[in-house]
């Protein structure tokens, strides 16, 4: 399956850059799954979010996401060397 990577902005100063699996749940618990999230400030200055924890993998509901929006294919690229 192709990774579907994708720029979530969750507030106004914090858009993620992540890899994105829809799961199945129950109303009000977390259905998506991020996969190797990353904080974006810039191109160049991307670092793993949350800085609190090494998990690669977090779950969150889709209703704390305010977007979803297709990276530039820089930025994919960016994001895919850093994530090797």
């Amino acid at each position: 399956m192709d990774k579907v990577i994708k720029c979530l902005l969750l507030d106004v100063d914090n858009v993620i850059i992540s890899q994105v699996e829809e799961v199945g749940a129950d109303i009000g618990e977390p259905d998506c799954r991020l996969i190797k999230p990353y904080l974006f400030e810039s191109i160049d200055n991307m670092k793993p979010w949350p800085k609190a924890t090494d998990q690669t993998e977090l779950m969150i509901r889709s209703d704390s996401i305010l977007t979803i929006a297709d990276p530039t294919k820089a930025v994919i690229d960016r994001y895919l060397e850093l994530t090797k």
